[in-house]
């Protein structure tokens, strides 16, 4: 079941956009414990605060100092968890894929409805949030992270608690842009 209730992802279109709920992204988290040298798990360079960085079937995104989120696409019915641990063996690791939620908004027309979109939703600065950028911020009143994946392509990270606020929050802005 996903975490909007339902036995396949939610996915729904606009008329420039399409926001689809990602089941399919393993997250864990990756801490460097005291003295711990910064790993390069599956090869990826570890980002610097406010980046996403994308590598080999894995991508990252700073959280705070010392920690970072790592994706695996594909991968949330495996242990990904057990296999990053196995890669940095001098980190703290802890599963996150039940606790998140991942929405992934998508513009067919350009980059303007994706940051109207962003503008009505979020307190970022989109002249410098391109592509891998990623921060937290507030959205109505829950927190969550924003990734920009690429010119065309955000994806909204949130606890799994509140998916069903989080999915009417995107919805409803994403209509109320044509009006």
């Amino acid at each position: 079941m996903t975490a909007l209730g339902a036995a396949q992802p939610r996915l729904a279109s606009f008329e420039a956009l399409d926001i689809r709920e990602n089941t399919e992204s393993a997250l864990a988290s990756l801490a460097l414990r005291r003295g711990a040298t910064k790993p390069v798990p599956f090869g990826l360079h570890l980002p610097e605060p406010g980046r996403w960085v994308v590598g080999q079937g894995v991508a990252s995104f700073w959280v705070s100092p010392d920690q970072w989120m790592i994706e695996a696409e594909g991968r949330a019915e495996e242990n990904f968890a057990a296999e990053l641990k196995r890669a940095s063996p001098d980190c703290a690791v802890t599963e996150q894929t039940d606790g998140w939620i991942v929405f992934e908004i998508v513009s067919r027309s350009g980059t303007a409805p994706l940051e109207a979109l962003l503008s009505k939703l979020v307190n970022i600065n989109l002249a410098g949030f391109g592509p891998g950028h990623a921060t937290r911020t507030g959205l109505e009143h829950m927190s969550c992270y924003v990734i920009r994946r690429s010119e065309y392509h955000v994806a909204v990270l949130g606890a799994r608690s509140f998916a069903g606020s989080l999915w009417h929050a995107l919805e409803t802005a994403a209509r109320r842009l044509k009006e």
